[in-house]
């Protein structure tokens, strides 16, 4: 006997999902946001919706979804032919978040690389940690270059 699938239940989904986000570190609300996105059918929704969805307020939605962007989580849309904002999730929203992560390191990594003179130079302990964080964060760089390449290969096999 083969055995049902489980039915769909996507608001519970949302909190599971948006759960473990937050214990993973980010806010509650963002990580309900981008929960509710990647749940969605098309995964596009308007602020209106996701509150519905959320059971919050517009005003909480604003400020949620605006953290999302600067994360490059989601991105906004003009719907076609009106004038409201619909938020989008892509549908391989990890790895654009992964892959633009470099966006994050690069004026981390030149203000550390800055820093190394200013706070005594090569050689004295603080210089030398500040230098440390500098290659790693130029690895991390790399390596992740060296992911996406290797993730575009193996999303071609898998037909998407």
């Amino acid at each position: 006997m083969t055995p049902t699938p489980a039915a769909a239940d996507p608001a519970r989904f949302v909190e599971r999902f948006g759960s473990a986000l937050t214990a993973a570190g980010m806010q509650r609300l963002p990580a309900r946001v981008f929960a509710a996105l990647l749940a969605d059918e098309d995964g596009r929704m308007t602020a209106a919706e996701i509150g519905e969805v959320l059971t919050v307020s517009p005003a909480s939605v604003s400020g949620a979804v605006r953290s999302l962007e600067q994360l490059r989580m989601i991105h906004r849309e003009r719907e076609p032919g009106t004038r409201r904002d619909v938020h989008v999730v892509a549908d391989d929203a990890w790895h654009d978040v992964m892959i633009n992560s470099a966006t994050i390191y690069t004026p981390l990594t030149e203000t550390l690389r800055d820093g190394v003179d200013q706070v005594g130079g090569a050689g004295t302990q603080a210089g030398d940690r500040l230098a440390l964080s500098v290659a790693f964060l130029e690895f991390v760089t790399e390596e992740m270059q060296q992911l996406s390449d290797r993730w575009d290969k193996r999303r071609a096999e898998l037909g998407h």
